[in-house]
């Protein structure tokens, strides 16, 4: 019996020289206790739970080497090597977890939509609800601030820059000719319906090192992800047709539309300021392809337009002997881009594109046609070595083939054109150092065969969180732009033009409720100059340009205060001066006007079944050089203004009858003049007004889904 007891005895005295107390305290940075976070040895049972003073304390059995995790829902989790016969009460710090969702973002230059943002300024169903925006990306883009309403170009033109410093992306992949064909004074359109895109960013500056040859802007189109379920969508418009269908399968799906317009039924029963022989008509469409591997996703998108028209332009030094413009336009693009992970905390994006666009124009007797061909193949890797560093890197190789042949009657032909590859690598880190408090500092670099020499492009953005719903953000970087196929199809010998970006962001952010107020300023170096009226095969081309941009801008949009009414407000001043082109000194550019208010409405009247949309935009004057006046660019257009209304109706869950009207008081609006180039006997020069095409826009139009769950319907897309 002594001896059973004596082991017993034993057994006991080991058990308790077993048990090893583990104890400490938790607090966050600041120094504050953390209740109710979770401590225990990994692999075991063994642990405890943090009391309002943080203070923890537990006994474990486990001898050796260990690891004490500690973890709390709102914070980073802590993982602390140990070893259990020599541990000491200690206190334990963590950090906030950066991946909340009140956690920083850079803001400054951007904003973003879809449903992968975090903070949303503009959604992208807000491109076809806004009304006067005709459906167009870039027309609903231009009730932003930072953009300029250019009513005779209808592209998107940026914080002083003119449009072509702009560049468009699809998944992340170049698009070289993002607007459809057009005539001198006539506004286009963007090429992409919204209708098979998810997300869309528009930068007004200061982006990342990821894109490049671009001076001003870049716009980020990001198709659907995965559609919701099989539809067919149909519509019949005062313009023309459209068809839309999307199939479903297991780990894939298609999505296309279709396009047919014809405007001259349109314009037989509205009047227009445009002397049409043929008005413009188009066929055009769009597919995306997608297919969902396991570790990412391959898509596939491919658009093509066919357009034509032909018109009369008058010409002031031509009286009664208008200029006519036959043109056939052909544009095709395709793309294919992979997104997904590999390995440990790995990410890739890759992709190849190739555009093509051809152009078939009578000027008058006189005959130009052209082709480019262009390419864009990219490379990204990213990798994630925690919560708060992520490096991306890779690069991008253009190549763009450019030629055109130009012949008159008497036998006159002249052949010009390019061929330029740029290859570009960039790097770029990402530091999030509390979740109030981030850095993105990243560089570029380029070379150009054409201009035959390199770039070295420095950027980086921080942002600091000042509460839950307000934060600052700060920009820097240096971007550069091979100069724009007018120039260099007739000059070799250029440099890159070339920018720098500093931005100052406040945005506060609240249950609906967005503000954003932006200051900036942009030095422009190297911008081309020639020395003739208008750039033609002789000019004299040199690289002496400069120029400033600087401005405010504002942004509101609340769709919480007042019961389904969603509205947004923006206002921008610029101060902007340039010397380039043919330019005879240092003055504001001839598209910039200095001050750019919009607001835009949209109320839901649940009795009546539809949504009412209403867009004002004023622009003040515009500066045009007057050669009756001495100064150079001296004189000014009357305002811009522009009052636009839409109503869409629901008739039945799935079928939507759509009114839009522009300028719906058809105001005179005057976008410049253009003089004749030699006085009059009264020794003055006489003028033309460059005007809109027409006094105003009207559309109608029906729209049916057909899907399975006989619901949804295309009001968001009106």
């Amino acid at each position: 019996m002594k001896p059973i007891i004596t082991i017993l005895f034993l057994l006991a005295g080991l058990a308790l020289q077993a048990q090893t107390k583990i104890s400490g305290t938790v607090t966050n940075e600041k120094g504050q206790p953390v209740a109710a976070a979770n401590i225990f040895i990994d692999g075991t049972y063994d642990g405890a739970t943090t009391a309002e003073d943080g203070t923890f304390s537990f006994e474990t059995t486990e001898t050796g080497a260990q690891v004490l995790v500690i973890t709390f829902l709102t914070m980073e989790d802590l993982r602390v090597n140990i070893v259990v016969e020599e541990y000491q009460p200690k206190t334990f710090t963590m950090k906030d977890n950066v991946n909340t969702l009140d956690a920083v973002i850079i803001s400054a230059g951007t904003f973003s939509a879809g449903d992968n943002s975090k903070i949303n300024a503009l959604k992208p169903l807000d491109i076809v609800t806004t009304a006067g925006a005709a459906g167009d990306i870039v027309g609903a883009l231009n009730t932003l601030p930072g953009t300029q309403t250019v009513g005779e170009s209808g592209r998107l033109f940026v914080r002083g820059g003119e449009s072509d410093e702009t560049q468009t992306f699809v998944d992340g992949i170049r698009v070289a000719q993002p607007y459809g064909a057009t005539a001198n004074n006539i506004p286009t359109r963007g090429r992409f319906s919204p209708f098979l895109f998810s997300g869309m960013t528009f930068s007004t500056g200061g982006y990342s090192a990821e894109f490049g040859e671009a001076l001003s802007s870049v716009l980020l189109l990001n198709t659907i992800e995965e559609p919701a379920q099989e539809q067919t969508d149909i519509a019949l418009m005062t313009v023309g047709l459209g068809l839309g269908n999307t199939q479903k399968w297991d780990k894939s799906s298609l999505s296309f539309n279709a396009a047919y317009t014809d405007l001259a039924p349109y314009q037989w029963a509205v009047p227009q300021n445009v002397d049409w022989n043929k008005p413009y008509r188009s066929l055009a469409g769009e597919t995306v392809y997608r297919y969902k591997f396991e570790s990412g996703m391959l898509k596939v998108y491919a658009a093509f337009d066919h357009a034509t028209f032909d018109l009369n332009q008058k010409d002031i030094n031509r009286p009664g002997d208008p200029t006519r413009v036959d043109m056939a336009n052909d544009n095709f693009y395709t793309n294919a881009s992979y997104k997904g992970m590999f390995g440990t905390q790995w990410t890739i994006h890759t992709g190849v594109a190739y555009g093509y666009s051809h152009n078939g124009i009578n000027l008058g007797p006189d005959e130009v046609t052209n082709g480019e061909h262009s390419s864009h193949m990219k490379l990204k890797l990213g990798k994630k070595f925690s919560n708060r560093i992520r490096l991306t890197f890779g690069g991008d190789y253009f190549i763009t083939d450019f030629n055109e042949d130009y012949s008159q009657p008497d036998g006159f032909t002249f052949n010009s054109g390019y061929n330029n590859s740029i290859a570009a690598g960039y790097a770029e880190a990402d530091f999030t150092f509390t979740r109030n408090f981030a850095l993105k500092a990243g560089v570029r670099t380029s070379h150009s065969s054409l201009l035959r020499e390199g770039t070295f492009e420095p950027r980086a953005a921080l942002a600091y969180k000042v509460s839950n719903r307000s934060q600052f953000s700060l920009a820097y970087g240096d971007f550069y732009q091979t100069p724009k196929a007018d120039y260099v199809k007739y000059f070799r010998d250029f440099e890159y033009e070339k920018t720098a970006h500093y931005i100052f962001n406040y945005m506060y952010n609240a249950d609906g409720r967005n503000f954003r107020a932006e200051l900036y300023h942009k030095e422009y170096d190297n911008l081309v100059k020639y020395d003739t009226p208008v750039v033609q095969y002789n000019s004299q081309f040199n690289n002496n340009g400069s120029g400033y941009a600087r401005g405010l801008d504002l942004f509101w949009r609340d769709s919480k205060s007042i019961k389904f009414l969603d509205y947004w407000v923006s206002y921008s001043y610029i101060d902007s001066k340039r010397d380039y082109r043919n330019y005879e000194t240092s003055v504001t550019p001839g598209y910039i006007a200095n001050h750019n208010f919009s607001v835009v409405t949209k109320y839901f009247i649940t009795d009546l079944r539809s949504q009412l949309g209403i867009t004002h935009t004023f622009n003040s004057g515009r500066p045009y050089d007057n050669p009756n006046e001495t100064a150079f660019m001296n004189s000014k257009t009357k305002s811009y203004n522009n009052l636009s209304l839409s109503w869409a109706y629901l008739v039945s869950d799935q079928k939507i009858l759509y009114l839009s009207v522009s300028n719906v008081l058809g105001t005179d609006n005057v976008f410049g003049y253009t003089y004749a180039n030699n006085p009059g006997a009264d020794g003055m020069y006489a003028r033309q007004a460059v005007r809109q095409a027409a006094d105003r826009f009207i559309f109608v139009g029906f729209f049916w889904t057909i899907s399975d769950d006989k619901k949804t319907n295309q009001l968001d897309k009106l």
